[in-house]
């Protein structure tokens, strides 16, 4: 087992965050929950180099959004991810700390606008600063799927996007997240990464209407599930045509989504 070490945990209250601080205290690190509600704030840097004092690693989960809230526009989401990675490396260089390791997203490197875009930009601003960063790359959550029908839900239809999808929980990536920050190797030499960046996902490919359709007959839900396109959309094409599927090397990892929908982590999502 990996010596103690003291990691604070950026987006400790989001879905994968709250996963990581779990994980870690099972294990009898010394964590450090940061987020807007524990006093830190990434963004302004309020709180951070108190939180950021004696922290061996960094786990970078924040979003810029709230859990169960719709992302923040692109504007905005560039603003966030620009100034909490200045601010993670900047202050944490003066606090001493060693790594960081960052959760993107699988396939945002095809996008060009949108969230996607502003997610692969903030990947290439965390590597530029001085902390060494890896990049652990997750497909979408199984948690995504009760979101984005409530999202789309318009009267007794459910509209959700196109997509092949890999989707994988949370709680997988969060382990994965854990792992790599209590590397012994890497803590030993934390050297920068090279391509390709790890990959996490579901053990297969889905169709998000069909697990969407799923969702709703487990959960007793009188919606009709609706598939659509958005031709004005220039990511449209990136999610129908397996753009956001794992790369040959990616970890495959349960459980899948009918299996997770049986599970504890699944009760957070009940019928709408």
């Amino acid at each position: 087992m990996p010596a103690e070490m003291k990691i604070a945990v950026a987006g400790a209250t989001g879905r994968v965050g709250s996963r990581v601080v779990e994980l870690l205290e099972a294990s009898d690190h010394d964590v450090v929950p940061m987020s807007r509600s524990t006093g830190v704030d990434v963004v302004t840097g309020e709180g951070l180099a108190q939180a950021l004092a004696g922290v061996d690693c960094v786990i970078d989960a924040a979003s810029g959004s709230a859990r169960g809230a719709r992302p923040p526009e692109p504007t905005a989401a560039n603003e966030f991810f620009t100034a909490s990675a200045r601010n993670l490396h900047e202050i944490g260089l003066k606090a001493g700390v060693q790594r960081i390791v960052e959760v993107s997203v699988i396939g945002v490197d095809h996008f060009t606008t949108g969230q996607g875009a502003a997610k692969y930009a903030h990947e290439i601003a965390m590597l530029a600063g001085p902390i060494p960063v890896r990049v652990l790359r997750a497909a979408q959550f199984h948690e995504m799927v009760p979101q984005l029908i409530q999202w789309g839900s318009r009267g007794d239809v459910a509209y959700v996007r196109k997509m092949r999808i890999q989707s994988v929980a949370s709680r997988t990536v969060a382990q994965a997240l854990v792992d790599l920050a209590t590397d012994p190797a890497w803590a030993a030499s934390p050297a920068r990464p090279t391509l390709p960046f790890p990959e996490i996902a579901g053990p297969r490919e889905e169709n998000l209407a069909d697990m969407a359709t799923l969702f709703v007959a487990r959960r007793g839900m009188s919606l009709c599930i609706q598939e659509v396109t958005d031709p004005t959309d220039p990511g449209d094409a990136i999610y129908a045509d397996g753009g956001m599927l794992a790369n040959p090397h990616a970890t495959l990892a349960g459980p899948l989504f009918e299996a997770w929908l049986d599970s504890g982590d699944a009760t957070a999502y009940p019928a709408g």
